[in-house]
Order: structure tokens, then sequence, then C-alpha cells
């Protein structure tokens, strides 16, 4: 099982856009079996692949989310008429994902992240690397959209992870935060001691006829660092994939097929660049 988290510390990146639509083909196109996991506390990465009535009724029922993975103490329920009870957490091997098409499951994210009291050291940043080991025998790919904030949430997608995948957007001042993206992660690999790689990084919401695109598109081909990650395809921009994705229709179910063509050859850049991991 490989398990890529999709980092970056700048919002509007398309980097929820990338997570779901790589775990889509992954599961369409190349028949594997994908886990899609959201860790960001905004959720957006739920909202896509699940309507608002059908989340809120899982909720409602009390099903599993990414909380259950963090959030470990007894917690009190009050009845009507018997007294109130404290429901002790499911086992970390007990939480359920819910099936969202064939080969895809979802671990729904969940606002409620952020009334969570964890500090870095606690121990609770290694709960989703130890709920992964649980399940390593069911899926050929976990996919993890992180939040864009180098928070503990990050910490512990990295922690689980085998690879990071960087999406950015191809303008100036997104690409002058992929150097400090770098530091961060590093810094993250020798604290925690992680044996975790760089899968590559991946140009989105491109508009590859303008001077900003080829400019970006040139610096990091160029860079000594960077050049070796740069994905030969980049995710094109448009409207609509933003606006299918709140109607839980992704790249593969619409009718573009410049953008469809540009997921697949991602996907596929992925896959052979973790194949050829000599860890794997």
């Amino acid at each position: 099982m490989k398990v890529v988290s999709l980092i970056n510390m700048k919002g509007g990146v398309a980097k929820t856009t990338l997570a779901i639509n790589l775990a889509d083909c992954l599961a369409s196109r190349h028949n594997s079996k994908v886990l899609l996991i959201d860790v960001d506390p905004q959720f957006n990465a739920t909202q896509c692949l699940m309507t608002p009535e059908n989340y809120m009724e899982h909720v409602k029922q009390g099903l599993d989310t990414v909380v259950k993975i963090f959030d470990r103490k007894n917690r009190i329920t009050a009845g009507t008429v018997s007294q109130a009870k404290a429901i002790a957490p499911k086992a970390l091997d007990e939480v359920e994902v819910i099936n969202i098409k064939k080969n895809l499951d979802l671990l729904p994210g969940n606002l409620e992240l952020y009334r969570l009291e964890m500090a870095p050291g606690d121990g609770r940043e290694n709960r989703l690397k130890n709920f992964l080991k649980s399940i390593e025998d069911k899926y050929d790919y976990v996919v993890i959209d992180t939040p864009p904030t180098p928070s503990i949430w990050m910490t512990s997608a990295l922690i689980a992870s085998n690879y990071y995948l960087i999406p950015v957007k191809a303008d100036p001042i997104s690409l002058t935060g992929i150097d400090l993206l770098k530091s961060i992660i590093e810094e993250k690999r020798d604290n925690f001691n992680l044996d975790i790689k760089c899968a590559g990084l991946v140009l989105t919401i491109a508009e590859t006829t303008t001077k900003v695109f080829q400019n970006a598109k040139v610096f990091l081909s160029t860079d000594k660092y960077w050049k070796s990650y740069l994905y030969p395809i980049p995710m094109v921009k448009r409207t609509a994939i933003a606006k299918n994705q709140l109607d839980q229709n992704q790249i593969l179910d619409g009718e573009d097929p410049e953008a469809k063509k540009a997921l697949t050859a991602i996907t596929t850049e992925f896959t052979n660049r973790v194949a050829n991991d000599a860890r794997v």
C-alpha cells in the first residue's frame, strides 16, 4: 500500500481538486483500490464526494469521520429517559470508511477537528499512521488531502505517508512558497525520523498559453532542485471542474477531453514514479 499526501501551505492551488481526481483516476483507470482521507478541517474533499444531505445523515447517525482517528476521549451522551452514559472511542481497526464508487472509499472529514485540543508530542499525531497499518492489506493507494497550513494535521499526514505530492499554481506568489514548504517537510522528516519522498510537483490551474505559465514552467524546469520533480503535463484551468465537483462529478465524469487527458497523464506519471521507488 502506497500512501501519498497532497501538500501545499497556500490555498487556492487546486490541492483538493488534484487529490480527489488522482484518487478517482487511480480507481477508475488503473483499477486500483483507493482510500481518500480528508484531514483538512474545512473538509472540502468530502463535500465534493458526498451530497450535503448524505453527509448530514452520516454525521447524524454517528457514523465515522476522521475525528474518530484523533479523538480518543470518552464521550457523554444524555438521554431523555435513561441516565447519561459514556461512549468509549472505537479502536482504530474498528473505524469504518464509506464506499463512494467501485474501488474508491472515503474517510470523511469533519469541521469538529477544529475543536480538538491536540498539541505536538502528545502521541496523537501517530494515530493516522496506526490506523493505516490496520488496513494496509485492503488498498493499493491511500490519498490524503491535507490543510493548507503547517499544522498538526499536516504533520500527522506526513507521518502516515510514504510520499508527498505538491500541487502549485503557475504564478510568482505560489512559486515562492515551495522552497519554504520543502524546508518545513525536511524539518518534519528530521524531527520525526520520517521515511518519506517527494512524488513530484504538478502545475495546476494552468493557462498554458500565457506568459505567466511559460515563465513558471521555465523557472521550475531549470531549477537545480525542482527540475527533476516537475511533471511534464499540467492540470489545466477549467472553471467547470470546480463547479462540477460540488455536484459530486469529477474530471473523468465530464466532457472535457483535454482535462481528462491531462489528469490521466498526471496519474500515470505518479504511478510510474512511486513504482520506480526502490523501497516499494
